[in-house]
């Protein structure tokens, strides 16, 4: 695998963020999100599949990922077609929810941030920052309040919301 695949991301939890400042914030925009744990595989990854976009219009992904180390992992993504994505959502992960989301996107001292907001959450979210070596000083703004960082802490991975998700949600 080539390093261009190489995923390294620094994850915490936090509280809220004032939406209003997360707005005034650097290259600011947002999308809907719409995750999927299926059983296809690649190489003994579980894949996952997105649907991402806002106002009706979106694209379709298909993503496998393996831990190299707690902070750094492969990432294969690609983009399909809605047909396919409809397709594979039939063969949801067993014990795996959906996952929606909502995920704002911002720039803070040189870093691309990404905020996650879940429909279930309204007090706490979660912020990624995504960097080019595991030891990168992560610059926090001011308005963000950290809990605590998650990275190495596998029940806080979207795969363990999306089983979280499955436990308390009709299906």
């Amino acid at each position: 695998m080539s390093n261009n695949n190489l995923e390294i991301e620094r994850k915490y939890l936090i509280k809220m963020p004032d939406m209003e400042e997360l707005r005034k914030t650097e290259n600011y925009d947002w999308s809907e999100i719409e995750q999927v744990y299926v059983n296809d595989t690649m190489d003994g990854m579980f894949g996952r599949i997105r649907k991402r976009g806002e106002n009706g219009v979106y694209k379709y992904y298909k993503t496998f990922k393996k831990d190299v180390t707690a902070v750094t992992r492969v990432e294969i993504e690609s983009e399909i077609s809605e047909k396919e994505y409809t397709d594979l959502k039939k063969h949801c992960r067993e014990g795996f929810g959906v996952i929606e989301k909502t995920r704002h996107v911002f720039d803070y001292k040189g870093l691309t941030f990404e905020l996650d907001i879940f429909p279930f959450w309204n007090d706490k979210a979660f912020l990624e920052a995504e960097v080019s070596s595991e030891d990168t000083e992560i610059p926090i703004p001011d308005f963000i309040e950290v809990i605590k960082e998650v990275t190495e802490d596998i029940s806080y991975r979207n795969s363990a919301l999306a089983v979280w998700v499955f436990e308390n949600t009709d299906h």
